[in-house]
């Protein structure tokens, strides 16, 4: 239920006003957003590095239905990824780029918007070595995001997938993607879906995870491992071993200020680790489906706001 009310607050603008005009709120979105400005990402990702642990960085923001905020967009990840490759970072960064933030959602041509702008992006990424992951939004929205993903990566193979398991079309996603050379980041999902789309119960959402994973491990792809879930991060690790994956083969991918010290346990047995990074003056919709997904985040909020003085 906890959920629901989040996922569905994560939308309302009465809400956003009341928590964001709250002061004990930015201590909790400093533990979950890497600041404001891209290189506040970047001071992160270096940090990171020096532990082992690479990282995907994405700018908050999305929704925008207007060229002006599209092209905002894209050229604030163009000058993400050369201050990036100013800094010496850029060497296996990647980037989580919404197609929404692009121009999906602009009345006349959206489609085709967002397709250049990400392509533009993905050319910027490949010139200094970082890569681009296509992020997820909501259910009505997946079908365009893998048709405009099937072309960008006629020229940029490398463009990475996202697949929501809790969205019962998940394991079909699955089987398509988990091709050679395909990167997959499978997640568990944190937008509101009815039940005739999504599984909604925890347990189901679970299984069909382990179901989810169980495809992208067996497949040609490379499976990146989103999840903080102590079960289904061990579960990766047995399938990897039943499969023969070496270490390089796949990725475990963690959200920033979650978890931290399994982080670096991972990094330090040999694994493949990356760190999501997000950013950027926008942030109250990912910091209520922070909440929503695990309910040891919201009492991180909770007690926050107890402690006002």
């Amino acid at each position: 239920m906890f959920r629901r009310v989040l996922l569905a607050a994560s939308g309302s603008d009465r809400v956003r006003q009341l928590v964001v005009a709250t002061p004990p709120t930015r201590r909790v979105v400093d533990r979950f957003v890497a600041g404001e400005r891209p290189g506040d990402a970047l001071d992160v990702a270096r940090r990171l590095a020096g532990d082992g642990i690479a990282a995907t960085v994405d700018r908050l923001g999305e929704g925008g239905a207007d060229l002006a905020s599209a092209r905002e967009s894209t050229a604030a990840y163009l000058g993400l990824l050369d201050l990036a490759e100013d800094a010496g970072l850029s060497g296996g960064l990647d980037v989580s780029v919404k197609l929404s933030a692009l121009g999906r959602l602009v009345p006349d041509g959206g489609r085709k918007i967002c397709y250049e702008n990400a392509a533009e992006i993905c050319a910027r990424a490949a010139a200094v070595g970082a890569t681009v992951t296509i992020d997820a939004e909501e259910h009505a929205s997946v079908e365009a995001a893998h048709e405009v993903l099937a072309d960008l990566r006629r020229d940029h193979p490398a463009t990475g997938a996202v697949v929501q398991a809790y969205l019962r079309r998940g394991v079909d996603d699955c089987r398509r993607l988990a091709v050679a050379g395909s990167r997959v980041r499978l997640c568990k999902g944190a937008y509101r879906a009815p039940r005739d789309v999504a599984w909604t119960r925890r347990a189901e959402v679970d299984a069909a995870y382990a179901r989810c994973l169980g495809v992208l491990m067996a497949g040609a792809g490379y499976p990146m491992v989103a999840t903080h879930d102590p079960r289904l991060l061990a579960l990766a690790a047995r399938l990897a071993q039943e499969y023969g994956r070496p270490a390089g083969s796949f990725e475990y991918q963690l959200l920033h200020g979650v978890r931290p010290h399994e982080q670096l346990r991972l990094a330090s047995l040999g694994a493949q680790v990356r760190v999501y990074l997000p950013y950027g003056p926008d942030w109250y919709p990912y910091l209520l489906r922070r909440m929503a997904e695990r309910p040891a985040n919201l009492a991180l909020f909770v007690r926050a706001l107890r402690s006002r003085a």
